[in-house]
């Protein structure tokens, strides 16, 4: 054995019992702090089961006023078609002014209205159907809209199965298939995209406060006259929050799949290793920002604003990143949420799709490791 070789190996295990120390104190400290415990098991339970069943882009028993002028086999067929859908409740009305009247009112979010020549015009194969939305909410207004067409076209598609070629205008009949959502159920969108939100607030809100405690405790000065170097101390800091935020992880992916029926098309491993990424992007970003600024209330405020916004606001979980302005598309790419949003969304609903996998997971393994480093930096053995 060289003297190289024989002097490494004592001082890589005296490195090893040092790290050890340092999670074992910091292990003792997550389980004397009972918010430790809060925030990476009881809020990422409380988050996803209040937000997974009270947030839903789903539109259903919307009311909507139906105004027949002139009644008929035809007209009778198209309003069965909504009072037999679960995304409206109708209520029949004699005349547009009260259906207006309901309107103004807001009991009503819509009206459907069959013209007095409604009958005569499907018999010739062009007839129309008046729809009129109330869209102060111009999302929920599209949705009502394109769902009262699909009605509509489905009493068209009835008459055309039944023989009545004329009413429907043609026999062609629409086959349409939703990919990766066949239930056509929002909380498959809004489940994934809530896990990346939760991840990102347990890991960097845990650890966004754990240097800056230390340094308003006056305790991490102690930590000077010893021999541990700063990597250590990032490894023995990281460590235990992150174990805690891998719970935090699991309960949120057990909700997902025996809560809300959420699919898991994908590997079960991958899924593990993509999340594990991500909760060390969290955790490492947390670390950094409460070494820097030493104040557990300013780490707590800039954390907020710096990776939970984010993730809310840029990550294409709300909003289609696709039809924001340039600029704030361009912002997106740096927010890591963006990637994890696309590599759940992809495994719970698609599969391993590896050319969406392999990218995304690459950009947060980077990430990861320039945090890592920045945050190795700020926690250098030094009170400046």
């Amino acid at each position: 054995m060289t003297p190289a070789l024989s002097t490494r190996a004592p001082r890589m295990a005296a490195k090893a019992r040092r790290i050890w120390a340092l999670i074992r104190k910091e292990g003792r400290q997550v389980v004397r702090d009972p918010s430790s415990f809060a925030i990476g098991v009881v809020l990422p339970l409380m988050l996803i089961l209040l937000f997974g069943y009270a947030m839903s882009l789903d539109v259903e028993h919307v009311p909507i006023a139906l105004v027949i002028d002139e009644p008929s086999a035809q007209a009778s067929d198209v309003a069965a078609g909504f009072e037999l859908s679960p995304y409206f409740t109708p209520h029949r009305v004699a005349s547009m002014p009260q259906a207006q009247a309901l309107m103004l009112a807001e009991k009503v979010d819509g009206i459907v209205r069959l013209p007095a020549d409604f009958a005569r015009r499907a018999a010739q194969g062009d007839a129309n159907v008046q729809i009129l939305v109330y869209a102060v909410d111009a999302n929920r207004a599209r949705i009502i809209e394109v769902y009262a067409e699909a009605a509509i076209a489905q009493s068209a598609a009835r008459q055309a199965a039944e023989g009545h070629d004329d009413a429907a205008g043609g026999s062609a009949v629409v086959e349409s298939q939703l990919w990766f959502n066949s239930a056509n159920d929002s909380r498959y969108y809004l489940v994934p995209g809530l896990i990346v939100l939760i991840i990102t607030l347990i890991g960097a809100f845990m650890t966004s406060m754990v240097v800056a405690r230390e340094w308003e405790r006056g305790t991490f000065e102690a930590l000077f006259v010893t021999p541990v170097r700063s990597d250590e101390i990032l490894i023995g800091k990281v460590t235990p929050y992150f174990v805690l935020g891998m719970g935090g992880v699991l309960l949120c992916m057990v909700s997902a799949r025996f809560l809300f029926n959420v699919p898991i098309q994908g590997s079960i491993l991958t899924l593990t290793g993509v999340s594990m990424l991500y909760l060390l992007v969290s955790v490492a970003t947390g670390l950094l920002i409460s070494s820097s600024l030493k104040s557990q209330f300013l780490a707590s405020q800039v954390t907020l604003v710096a990776t939970f916004l984010p993730a809310l606001m840029l990550s294409g979980f709300i909003y289609d990143l696709r039809s924001v302005p340039l600029a704030v598309r361009l912002i997106s790419y740096v927010v890591p949420a963006r990637y994890f949003v696309s590599l759940l969304q992809t495994l719970f609903l698609a599969g391993d799709v590896w050319s969406v996998i392999l990218p995304n997971a690459a950009f947060l393994a980077v990430v990861a490791v320039v945090l890592l480093a920045l945050a190795r930096l700020a926690t250098r053995k030094s009170l400046g």
